[in-house]
């Protein structure tokens, strides 16, 4: 669908991976790093690739983290049920059900309620303040390096 140009959750491609908004965000700001390479685990992906893939979760992290002002972010990259190595990125606030246990405890049919869908507008609005954030974490990177 990102190569198509259908998905409406897809917010830029860099150069390990596409980067995507989560199709439920009961984690407001939640995101994915999908990566290029079909590979199920981070060890079969050639260094340099591995190491710049890495180097991107942490950007969209920072970009994450700037956008949506969570007080921590978690990590996953899981691959039991999708075995391609994509990255989880969560956001957590303080007024979750349970900021202090993985986001796992909470029942998938509350995060993956209907209501959780952003409207067309909300994900626009996401889309637009993870994609200003991801720039300023990309130039950035290119001014230091």
């Amino acid at each position: 669908m990102i190569k198509e140009g259908t998905n409406p959750y897809f917010v830029r491609e860099l150069e390990s991976g596409y980067v995507v908004l989560g199709d439920f965000q009961f984690y407001e700001g939640y995101t994915l790093l999908l990566s290029k390479k079909h590979v199920s685990e981070l060890h079969e992906m050639p260094a340099t690739f591995k190491n710049r893939f890495l180097e991107e979760m942490s950007l969209v992290a920072e970009a994450v983290y700037n956008a949506f002002k969570p007080v921590k972010l978690n990590y996953e990259l899981l691959g039991n049920l999708v075995s391609h190595c994509h990255w989880h990125i969560f956001p957590r606030y303080a007024n979750d059900f349970q900021p202090k246990k993985p986001i796992w405890v909470i029942d998938e049919t509350i995060r993956r309620a209907e209501h959780t869908r952003p409207s067309p507008e909300k994900l626009d609005a996401l889309k637009k303040s993870l994609e200003r954030e991801l720039e300023k974490a990309i130039t950035k990177e290119k001014t230091v390096a």
